[in-house]
């Protein structure tokens, strides 16, 4: 949800109360196993998938 935010890694962590490379990591394992190329990728997977909509949870 974070990242269809566009929210950077230091955002993230600050919300999450984790350290920036802690969401570094996360954000690369989610990337490596939906073979997606970037954040942007995800964010697309992610409405496409019914995981996210839009407006919901600003």
């Amino acid at each position: 949800m974070e990242l269809a935010h566009a929210r950077s890694n230091a955002e993230i962590a600050a919300r999450l109360h984790i350290s920036e490379a802690t969401v570094k990591v996360h954000v690369g394992r989610v990337l490596g196993k939906l073979d997606l190329r970037d954040r942007a990728r995800a964010v697309v997977f992610g409405y496409e998938n019914g995981l996210i909509r839009p407006g919901v949870g600003r």
